[in-house]
């Protein structure tokens, strides 16, 4: 029997469970009752799993509470307390989350004194779901712990390795990332010493889906061809069927990611191996719902890729099988994907036919989800037939309807749904011209989103077949709620109540990309002034919004400025791409007649408005939290006509006031931990300028340590950190900055580190001493093509535990990085200079440099972090 895993990410995210306990596996196979257990409970337990894996809760519940009643009746302690265990799973699935306790807390009551493994692991694995359901992960590990235990009693390797998921699960929720990855190297190193069996085959399929859910996309490829090797020989159709499935799902998932990077031959490969999937899982499958959620997925898939003469030869074999599926969780889901799919072809008089037919396919979703009494199918195709009738602009029923879907989503507290209907009502009203009732679904819809952090980055999807990524349906409610708060009648300013309101919300959002890119929610936020940290400084929030370019600022004093320009989105895209294409290119180191105009195009948008008030106001350093493609331009370059911005401002970048140590560098003796690689390796090229770089600051810096070349390992590295009490940790190197986190690495002589590896040498080092107060990455560069790759360095600034990071947005001539290197700490031991000060200068310094005047060798260089 297949395990189920519990780990989600916000690229592919659940729809299937409430926000509490999107967690809760399904079983992991069940031991019979004990002893001389009367035929008909043994039957009533049976029936009540089929139930259950039939995603007919409600039922399966009734039936297990006969059970119960008979068991005790008969005075049947264990096989009560087992029972009392999947009565407590059948609770948990209806967001029923009091009598879930109850029924565990009698399960254990009846254990109590009682020698039973496999019974207790049973009980105890329950108690585990329930407890990362309401959110103690701890509690869950420790509990998990125990149920591997029990289940090594029992001899059942099944259970130990369903439970090692489990708690992988946890770890991850509780943003323990490297003791996860650790947990489910244990399970694979576990499995590859078993011969091929169906334990081994669910083991490696659970793994591979586990992977994939942490973005660990090569790792997922690499066992999902080794469980299918497997499958073969055992030769076992409906299990080949789920490993192609499963395939299908990270050949996507890689897909994406290339789209992402914009390496498009590699993307339609991908997508290929996807279709490829995917039909080979429909075709393998029984007829039955594995069949139609495999051809669903081949379905939106061939929709996408525009193959619509294959696509609408797959759609009447699927509309004929979802009429004759049985009522269950996931057919609803099925049906909700299936109207899902149409939807966008269903608009306009010549559909109505279609749009019919999707209503009557999504009002017997609901009629069925009624049936189970499942208010969660129910609300989630409420949802979607209000998404339906919104498309056509019927505004009524479409409120309507989403406020039903919303009220069942309230009842089982399911936040991760309660949020997506409070968004589509905001959009619903807001069509309707009621911008106040508008606002006001926004606002708790953003609510919800903020203290779901934790559920939507560390838990996994009960339905894989229902996904939604990031960017389409967690980034919009921050920006669409950020233009309702920032849109006025003409000429009128948003009041200061709703700018502040907008730069959290836009400091929020930050938060939620980062969590994004970790797949973790772990950082800590604050709320801070820019008054209580710099009174010479000035934040500035750019914002891309549908139609324009806003920003948000603060002036010493605190008082909020607001002023917006009205930009086609194409424009504003189009402009930042090319300008960051034009400044970040050697080839277009001459064509500063190129760049110059669409430079002062963005100061025009970002500064023109409020330079009058910076100049006034006496500002030396300007304090930006960007937004979308604006992170991928240096604000260095800005041009105002007469002028870089550089040379009127020291600039720092932070993803949020709230993340910043307002704490200035100690300047008594400034030591510094270097480490570079000069020499060629693993087919990156030779920096030979590092070497001369770290030397110069040998000289700059009296204590110094260095690391070069063989001596720069990823155990040296990690162990000098931890050894260092400098307060400077300097890195030259190749790596990149991604807006994936498996992509964003350092090079050391042994390997590349990734990002979290090394968060983690960081954050060991600020939890022995003093934190880092600056880390410095010189020849690293943002991924090409990739336009949320800033992403990763914000990412590694503020994970790294430092106060400030200084890096590249691309790589640059190293001896170029060198000397502005050199008069970067030249200038930070003078006392009274900022860091950002002391980078401005630094940079100017090549400015005025004949052979590095071009913006390309001086402006990659950023402050992420504490500038003071």
């Amino acid at each position: 029997m297949k395990l189920w895993l519990k780990i989600i990410c916000l690229v592919l995210i659940s729809n299937a469970l409430p926000a509490q306990a999107q967690q809760a596996p399904k079983p992991i196979p069940h031991p019979q009752m004990v002893g001389d257990a009367h035929p008909t409970d043994i039957a009533l337990l049976k029936q009540g799993k089929q139930l259950f894996d039939a995603q007919r809760f409600s039922e399966a519940a009734r039936v297990w509470e006969r059970a119960v009643s008979s068991l005790e009746a008969k005075g049947d302690g264990l096989n009560q307390a087992l029972t009392l265990s999947y009565l407590s799973l059948a609770y948990q699935k209806l967001g029923l989350w009091q009598e879930a306790e109850s029924a565990i807390a009698n399960s254990l009551s009846l254990l109590q004194g009682k020698k039973s493994p496999q019974i207790m692991a049973a009980v105890l694995n329950a108690k585990g779901n329930l407890e990362l359901g309401l959110g103690k992960s701890a509690k869950a590990v420790e509990t998990w712990q125990e149920t591997a235990s029990y289940y090594r009693q029992a001899g059942d390797m099944q259970g130990v390795i369903g439970t090692q998921i489990n708690q992988a699960q946890a770890l991850q929720s509780l943003g323990m990332y490297l003791k996860a990855k650790k947990t489910l190297k244990a399970v694979e190193i576990s499995l590859e010493n078993q011969h091929p069996s169906m334990v081994k085959l669910m083991g490696l399929l659970s793994l591979s889906n586990a992977l994939r859910a942490i973005g660990e996309l090569e790792s997922s490829e690499k066992l999902l061809q080794q469980s299918l090797t497997i499958a073969d020989e055992l030769q076992v159709p409906t299990a080949t069927a789920a490993v192609y499935f499963s395939m299908g799902n990270t050949a996507l998932a890689l897909s994406q990611r290339a789209k992402n990077d914009r390496a498009f031959p590699a993307a339609q490969a991908q997508g290929q191996a996807a279709l490829s999937a995917y039909q080979q899982a429909g075709n393998l499958s029984p007829v039955g719902i594995q069949r139609v959620e495999a051809q669903l997925n081949l379905l939106n898939l061939l929709v996408e890729t525009r193959e619509m003469g294959l696509a609408q030869e797959l759609l009447s074999e699927i509309e004929s099988q979802l009429v004759q599926l049985p009522a269950s969780r996931r057919s609803i889901y099925a049906r909700s994907k299936f109207a899902e799919i149409l939807m966008p072809a269903t608009q306009g008089e010549e559909n109505l036919a279609s749009h019919r037919k999707i209503a009557q396919m999504l009002a017997d979703a609901i009629k069925q989800g009624e049936s189970l009494k499942d208010d969660r199918a129910s609300s989630y195709a409420l949802g979607k037939l209000g998404e339906l009738y919104a498309a056509a602009g019927r505004w009524s029923e479409a409120e309507e309807l989403t406020r039903q879907g919303l009220a069942k989503a309230q009842t089982i507290q399911a936040a991760d749904i309660s949020y997506r209907w409070q968004w589509q009502l905001g959009r619903i009203l807001k069509a309707q011209g009621k911008d106040s009732g508008a606002t006001a679904a926004y606002q708790v819809a953003y609510e919800n989103l903020k203290s779901l952090r934790t559920d939507l980055v560390a838990i996994n999807p009960d339905n894989p077949d229902i996904q939604f990524s990031f960017t389409e349906s967690v980034e919009p409610v921050y920006r669409e709620f950020v233009e309702l708060l920032l849109t006025t009648d003409k000429g009128v300013q948003p009041s200061q109540k709703n700018l502040l309101q907008a730069r959290q919300v836009i400091e929020s959002l930050q938060l939620a990309e980062l969590d994004n890119f970790f797949r973790e929610a772990c950082l800590d936020a604050k709320t801070i002034s820019i008054d209580e940290v710099d009174k010479k400084a000035a934040s500035i929030y750019g914002i891309i919004l549908s139609d324009r370019v806003d920003a948000i600022v603060t002036l010493p004093g605190g008082k909020l400025r607001h002023y917006s320009t009205a930009v086609p989105t194409q424009e504003i895209e189009d402009t930042l791409r090319q300008l960051r294409q034009q400044v970040g290119n050697p080839r277009f180191i001459r064509f500063n007649q190129r760049m110059l105009p669409l430079s002062q195009q963005v100061y025009d948008w970002v500064i023109r408005p409020i330079e009058a008030e910076l100049h006034s106001s006496e500002v030396k350093t300007l304090v930006f939290v960007l937004d979308g493609l604006l992170r991928n331009i240096p604000m260095a370059v800005l041009h105002d006509g007469q002028q870089y911005l550089i040379e009127k401002y020291g600039i720092a970048l932070v993803p949020g006031l709230q993340l910043i140590e307002a704490k200035p560098l100690t300047r008594q003796q400034i030591g510094a931990l270097t480490a570079g690689l000069s020499e060629a390796r693993h087919n990156f090229s030779a920096l030979p300028n590092v070497e001369v770089e770290l030397k110069q600051i040998l000289q700059q810096i009296q204590a110094t340590q260095l690391l070069l070349n063989q001596d720069f390992t990823s155990a040296a590295l990690q162990t000098k950190i931890n050894e260092s009490p400098f307060p400077v940790v300097h890195i030259a190197t190749h790596g990149q900055f991604s807006s994936q986190a498996e992509e964003t690495f350092i090079l050391a002589y042994d390997r590349p580190i990734d990002v979290k590896e090394l968060d983690n040498f960081l954050r060991r080092r600020g939890e022995q001493s003093q934190p880092i107060e600056l880390l410095v990455f010189s020849a690293c560069e943002t991924a090409k093509g990739d336009d949320r790759a800033a992403l990763g360095l914000a990412g590694v600034a503020v994970r790294a535990g430092a106060r400030s990071t200084l890096a590249t947005l691309w790589k640059v001539s190293d001896e170029s990085t060198a000397t502005l290197m050199v008069e970067f700490y030249q200038e930070l031991a003078k006392p009274g200079t900022s860091k950002a000060e002391a980078l401005r200068r630094a940079q100017i310094s090549l400015l005025k440099q004949q052979k590095f005047a071009s913006p390309y060798y001086w402006a990659p260089y950023v402050m992420v972090g504490n500038w003071l």
